[in-house]
């Protein structure tokens, strides 16, 4: 089963789930998630671990 990723909505105010989560890599190497709101449909942003991105991969 494939892990709920969950990010801060600033529209909703609120943690909320992230649908279509996509990792990437920022300009300092660390990596995060870029995703859309399951609420308000915007678009949300969560810096994850070196961990959380290897479980991200092997999904």
């Amino acid at each position: 089963m494939a892990k709920e990723w969950i990010a801060y909505d600033v529209k909703a105010r609120k943690k909320v789930k992230m649908v279509d989560p996509k990792l990437v890599t920022l300009k300092n190497g660390k990596m995060a998630l870029k995703g859309t709101s399951a609420e308000t449909g915007i678009s949300l942003f969560r810096i994850i671990g070196p961990e959380d991105a290897k479980t991200f991969k092997s999904q």
